[in-house]
C-alpha cells in the first residue's frame, strides 16, 4: 500500500445505540453511546499515519462533533444497516484519494489507545485486507483495505469468520486489547475500564452516577 490511511468511522444514531446496556443505564445509553463515539474519534485523530476520517452518521449531534473535531462527515439517510454505511463512507473516500488505504473502525472503543491502532495499521498495510477482531472473538473492530473498492464489508453476526471467508488476512497479535474492546455490555465497560477509559466517557459515567 502506499499513502496514509483515510478511516472510516460509521455511527448509529444515539438514540438507537447500545440497546445491550439498557438492562443496565436505561435511557442513560445515549449518554454513553455519544461518549464512546467521542472518545473513539478522539483517539483515532490522535493516531499516526492517518489523514482523514470520514464519520458516516444519520445523526444530526454526531455530524456537528466531527466537523468541530476535525473529521469530515457523510450523510447515512436512509438508513439501511452498517455494511450500507460503511460502503458510503468507502465511496466518499475513493472520491477524495482513490489509491488511499482505507480502513473501518468501530465508533464503541472508549479505551482505545492511538498507538495501539497506529500499529494494527502498520500491520495491516502487508496486506490487500486485513481484520482484527473484537475480544469475542466473533466480531470485527478493524477492516482494512488497500483501496476503498476491496474493502467488501460483511459486519454484524460472526463478521470475523465472514471478512476472514472473503480473505481478509486475520490481524492475530494479541498486543492491541484496547482496540479489540468494543463496549456493548455492562462487563465489557468493567473491562475498558481496567485499560483506561476516554475522558468523556469518565466524565459521563461520573455525571450520570452509574455503578458498574
Amino acid at each position: 500500500m502506499t499513502g496514509f490511511w483515510t478511516v472510516v468511522l460509521p455511527v448509529k444514531p444515539f438514540a438507537v445505540a447500545k440497546s445491550r446496556l439498557c438492562p443496565w443505564a436505561g435511557s442513560r445509553r445515549e449518554e454513553l453511546a455519544r461518549s464512546f463515539f467521542l472518545d473513539t474519534l478522539s483517539a483515532v485523530l490522535r493516531a499516526d499515519g492517518i489523514s482523514r476520517v470520514i464519520v458516516v452518521t444519520s445523526d444530526r449531534e454526531a455530524v456537528s462533533a466531527a466537523v468541530s473535531m476535525g473529521a469530515l462527515a457523510v450523510d447515512d439517510h436512509p438508513r439501511t444497516g452498517l455494511n450500507t454505511a460503511v460502503l458510503k463512507g468507502a465511496s466518499y473516500a475513493r472520491g477524495l484519494e482513490p489509491e488511499s488505504p482505507v480502513a473501518v473502525v468501530a465508533a464503541d472503543l472508549p479505551a482505545l489507545k492511538s498507538a495501539e491502532l497506529s500499529q494494527v495499521l502498520v500491520l495491516a498495510r502487508c496486506h490487500s485486507r486485513a481484520v482484527l477482531a473484537d475480544h469475542t472473538g466473533r466480531g470485527t473492530t478493524v477492516l482494512t483495505a488497500a483501496r476503498a473498492q476491496l474493502l467488501h464489508p460483511a459486519f454484524e453476526g460472526s463478521s470475523r469468520h465472514s471478512h476472514r471467508l472473503t480473505g481478509a488476512h486475520e490481524i492475530t497479535s494479541p498486543n492491541f486489547p484496547s482496540v479489540r474492546l468494543d463496549v456493548d455490555t455492562a462487563d465489557d465497560l468493567r473491562a475498558a475500564e481496567r485499560l483506561g477509559l476516554g475522558r468523556h466517557t469518565v466524565h459521563t459515567l461520573s455525571a450520570l452516577s452509574l455503578r458498574r
